[in-house]
């Protein structure tokens, strides 16, 4: 089993990574503090993975909330779902939430965690590659609103984040490829060297093959942990982690959340990001290509909706977090493996790439 652990003081946790972890209950009773715990998960992984869990679990006090799939559930209604649950279970502060799911579970479950009776722990248990790779790690929680993406949450840590890679087994075809946009965001901005690797591995991927799979979600837990532990409020360095995402919420937004998978329109933000880097002279045309051949092995999308243009995107990305006194910041690649921060984009460059 692969631990590594972001160092956050006080707050550090644990990240493990193997096939077969949703089987060990020790590692359960390791970072669970009180008798009761609530699970969160939705009605696809549930039929999967819940009752595995509850039969670890079985010296605990255990009761959950099963919600609807998909990104439109990542909602303040499902929020306040949870939220009536504790309250109408009579939850205390000791009970331990746990997180079963992909991204959408994490961040709303996270969210219900900071909030209810103004903190209380939970448990990170991803099984999607996104989750597992992304957005598990790093205490970043919220819901959307339809004025834009993941504008209400908290960043909240949790005590542990357990990666099973067994449960990427059941995962359908489209979300481990749109998962593995978020994976090719790590090589772009800031390592070369597993850039490369990656488009030496793309089989081995494809294939499932578990050695691969295990070093690449390690390799991605712990280039975020790092970041993270550096910059925990994202007043620096961690936005680098948002390539792609600033005109990758704006499609989600303007499509509808779940009609664009996450991974896939960050996918086709980080092209519209190297070709922002290609009009300001920052990259090759060469480079550009390659981030576009190994988002292409993954049946990934590189050009933005049809049905959007300069005016669509940039009623979305007004309301970006990144935004500084009303100026728009983007996360631009300088070369394969290193990204900048720039607030230098002109309406003119935008219009021409969009």
């Amino acid at each position: 089993m692969a631990t590594l652990n972001l160092d956050l003081g006080s707050r550090s946790y644990p990240i493990y990574i193997d096939s077969g972890l949703i089987q060990n209950p020790h590692l359960f009773d390791k970072h669970i503090r009180g008798s009761r715990v609530c699970i969160v998960t939705n009605d696809v992984v549930a039929p999967l993975y819940l009752e595995s869990i509850k039969s670890q679990l079985a010296s605990y006090n255990i009761d959950e909330v099963i919600l609807p799939d998909g990104e439109a559930e990542k909602s303040l209604a499902n929020f306040e779902r949870i939220m009536t649950h504790l309250l109408a279970n009579e939850h205390g502060r000791d009970t331990s939430l746990i997180a079963l799911g992909g991204g959408v579970i994490g961040d709303i479950t996270g969210f219900a965690a900071a909030c209810y009776q103004r903190g209380i722990d939970f448990i990170q248990i991803p099984t999607t590659v996104l989750s597992q790779v992304d957005s598990s790690v790093g205490g970043k929680t919220a819901v959307n609103h339809p004025l834009g993406k993941n504008m209400i949450g908290a960043f909240y840590q949790p005590k542990a984040v357990i990666i099973d890679i067994d449960t990427l087994k059941t995962l359908p075809v489209r979300e481990f490829n749109a998962g593995i946009a978020e994976v090719i965001k790590y090589g772009i901005l800031g390592d070369k060297a597993f850039f490369e690797w990656l488009e030496t591995h793309i089989d081995d991927i494809k294939a499932n093959d578990e050695e691969t799979l295990t070093l690449m979600i390690q390799k991605c837990c712990q280039s975020k942990a790092d970041i993270v532990a550096s910059d925990e409020t994202e007043a620096g360095v961690r936005a680098l982690l948002n390539l792609g995402h600033t005109f990758g919420h704006a499609i989600e937004a303007e499509q509808g959340y779940g009609k664009w998978l996450h991974g896939e329109a960050v996918s086709a933000g980080m092209v519209l990001a190297a070709k922002l880097a290609v009009e300001m002279d920052l990259i090759e045309v060469s480079d550009l290509c390659r981030i576009e051949n190994l988002l292409k092995a993954f049946d990934l999308p590189i050009a933005a909706p049809e049905n959007m243009g300069f005016n669509e995107f940039m009623k979305h990305m007004k309301r970006d977090k990144k935004n500084i006194a009303g100026q728009l910041r983007f996360i631009i690649p300088i070369a394969i493996g290193k990204s900048e921060i720039r607030s230098d984009v002109t309406q003119e460059t935008l219009q021409q790439i969009l």
